[in-house]
C-alpha cells in the first residue's frame, strides 16, 4: 500500500475550496452585468438627445447612479475573482502571488473610488 500521508509538513495544500462558490458568483455578477447592459440599450434607444446633455440627463437620476455604481461593483468583484484564480494557478512563489493580489485589490478599490467620482459628478 503505498503512503500518501497528507498530515503535517509534507501536506499538500492546492486552492481553499473557493469553486462552486466563486462558479456562482461570476455568473451572477455576469447576469447583473447583462441586465444593466438591456437597461442602458432600451435608454439609448429610446432617448431623443444623444449629445452629452442627453447621456447626463439619463445619469442625472439617482436611481441609475446608484445601478450604474452597483454594477461597477459587480464588474470589480467578477475581475477580481478572474484574476485572482490566474494569479492562483500561474504565480507559484507565494511572495509574488501575494504582492500581485494586494495590488490587484488596490487597483479595483482604486477604479471604484474613480466610478464613484466621475458617476456623482454628473
Amino acid at each position: 500500500m503505498a503512503n500518501n500521508n497528507n498530515i503535517g509538513s509534507k501536506r499538500l495544500v492546492v486552492g481553499a475550496h473557493y469553486g462552486l462558490r466563486d462558479w456562482l458568483a461570476q455568473r451572477a455578477t455576469a447576469v447583473v452585468m447583462a441586465v444593466y447592459t438591456v437597461i442602458l440599450l432600451l435608454s439609448f434607444l429610446t432617448a431623443s438627445d444623444f449629445s452629452y446633455n442627453g447621456w447626463a440627463g439619463m445619469f442625472a437620476h439617482q436611481w441609475f447612479k446608484m445601478a450604474t455604481f452597483a454594477v461597477l461593483l459587480a464588474l470589480f468583484f467578477h475581475a477580481w475573482i478572474g484574476v485572482r484564480d490566474i494569479w492562483m494557478d500561474y504565480v507559484k512563489p507565494v511572495a509574488i502571488r501575494l504582492v500581485l493580489q494586494v495590488a490587484t485589490i488596490l487597483w479595483l478599490v482604486a477604479c471604484a473610488g474613480w466610478a464613484a467620482q466621475i458617476l456623482w459628478r454628473v
